[in-house]
């Protein structure tokens, strides 16, 4: 769709390229919080660092060695592994530095930052070996077995850590967060602060927003501090760090080059808002095309090596969990049916991939007439879809409740996974009576095998909505990869021993 130009770009045109606002230039942009954290994180870098490379040098010398020189080669003398040792943490943060690590926009978000501490450390163990290979000089094996794997396990985990404590920051206090003012349509700019106020522990904080001038579509759910003409004083009275810029009416491209070139050198992040919802970073991507940069969106996947792996990942990983698990297993069956009447596990017809039924397994943690007495609690519904969903349904055992807080009932589960009937993560596996009320947009949950977990259990569990249950499970299906399922599983771990939004 080609935009018309409107009043922004011709004002914007009157200053020269590279002309920053008088009022962007006298604008101090407050980014304290993020040279804080870069200097925390190389701290926490260098810890890791340095104890990984002390484990490999006691791992490799404090037993007799027991080696044999490669002939031809110049072994490196003992007394020199302390300054080997001093030479490699410099270079590994160096490389942590040139991969960029510590760059604001990746920290605490994604797992770009992941990406890069991984691609840093290939750096530095990489050329330590074609270093030592052209040299012919020859490093304890046992040294470089540990001190590579350890250190880059104590980076990423130091990153994990680091994450998990600037989000609780970020909870308490938008001081740790990027001010972001929002440019754009009203419309639009609303579903730009509703998307990121999604999640907040991704530190772009709204302060405020440029509209049309004149607009007619209301108020949008932010301050107004400016129009499309204005950005860059609204920038200075703000103090933004980042202009998110939505794909709109009147953001034309030469608005928006204008607009760079006006907060050119005042240390603002630009971003454009594409009018794409619910597509990952991966499916995207950026190609030059005569001067124009195309966005090409890639088609989700349902076949292919990846889905390979995922099958042999699940029905692997299912047989080795049962056996396992299975003295839990027999004590939970054991505690089911000493502690209630009836069957220790419950069946139900469920809708798999493709429209196709199968029978789920639980632990029966409801009374055994629980499906014969929905009717007369149809009316205390607390869901607002195709749910039925009670706080406190009368029908749940004492252990039900239990079973039900950390997730226990579904482990029976896995025997499905086994049988190619689930995947451990995907859509919430749905009932018949509720995927005959499905549009044809929520049906598309169906194009993949439900899942003993997902989004929907690592996002609130049963606090969620319908409509973000459903989002939630849309956005995995157009999306999934195996890196998205192993982040899954992993939230899972930490979302089922919290035990909320779970009843």
């Amino acid at each position: 769709m080609t935009l018309a130009p409107d009043r922004a770009g011709q004002q914007l045109a009157r200053r020269e390229p590279g002309e920053p606002s008088r009022a962007a230039s006298q604008s101090p942009r407050s980014t304290a919080w993020l040279r804080h954290l870069g200097r925390r994180l190389f701290l926490l870098d260098l810890v890791g660092i340095v104890v990984a490379l002390a484990v490999a040098l006691d791992f490799r010398f404090g037993e007799p060695a027991t080696r044999q020189p490669v002939t031809g080669a110049t072994a490196l003398p003992v007394s020199s592994y302390a300054a080997l040792a001093l030479l490699l943490t410099a270079g590994w943060l160096v490389a942590m530095y040139a991969a960029r690590t510590y760059d604001g926009r990746v920290i605490g978000i994604g797992v770009d930052e992941y990406k890069r501490v991984l691609r840093g450390s290939l750096w530095v163990w990489g050329t330590v070996a074609i270093v030592c290979y052209a040299g012919r000089i020859e490093i304890a094996r046992y040294f470089f077995a540990v001190a590579f794997p350890l250190g880059t396990v104590l980076l990423l985990l130091g990153r994990y850590a680091a994450r998990k404590v600037l989000h609780r920051a970020r909870q308490k206090s938008d001081a740790w967060s990027h001010k972001v003012l929002v440019v754009g349509g009203v419309k639009e700019v609303d579903e730009l602060v509703a998307e990121l106020g999604r999640e907040p522990y991704a530190g772009l904080h709204v302060v405020g927003a440029c509209v049309p001038a004149g607009h007619g579509g209301g108020a949008p759910s932010v301050p107004v501090v400016g129009s499309l003409t204005s950005v860059a004083e609204a920038v200075a009275s703000t103090g933004a760090d980042t202009v998110a810029v939505t794909a709109s009416r009147g953001v034309t491209s030469s608005v928006l080059k204008r607009l760079g070139w006006e907060l050119e050198g005042q240390g603002v992040d630009i971003v454009v808002a594409p009018a794409l919802t619910d597509v990952a970073g991966p499916r995207v991507h950026v190609r030059p095309v005569s001067g124009l940069s195309l966005l090409y969106v890639e088609q989700p996947e349902f076949s292919g090596p990846s889905w390979f792996i995922k099958e042999v990942f699940d029905r692997t990983s299912a047989f080795v969990g049962l056996v396992l698990a299975l003295p839990l297993l027999l004590t939970i069956a054991l505690m089911v049916k000493t502690t209630s009447r009836g069957p220790v596990i419950f069946r139900q017809v469920r809708v798999g991939r493709n429209g196709r039924m199968f029978t789920v397994y639980k632990f029966r943690t409801m009374v055994v007439d629980a499906e014969q007495r929905l009717p007369e609690l149809q009316g205390r519904n607390e869901s607002d879809g195709a749910l039925f969903k009670l706080r406190r349904d009368p029908r749940v055992t004492a252990a039900g409740r239990m079973l039900r807080r950390f997730s226990l009932d579904e482990l029976p589960q896995l025997m499905n996974v086994l049988r190619g009937e689930m995947s451990l993560v995907g859509p919430r596996p749905a009932l018949p009576s509720e995927t005959e009320r499905y549009g044809e947009t929520v049906a598309r949950r169906l194009l993949v095998k439900p899942g003993i977990t997902g989004l929907w259990q690592v996002s609130g569990r049963s606090d969620l909505t319908w409509e973000e249950s459903v989002r939630l499970d849309l956005y995995y299906v157009e999306n999934w990869s195996p890196a998205l399922d192993i982040s899954i599983l992993w939230k899972t771990l930490f979302a089922v021993l919290r035990g909320g939004g779970a009843y």
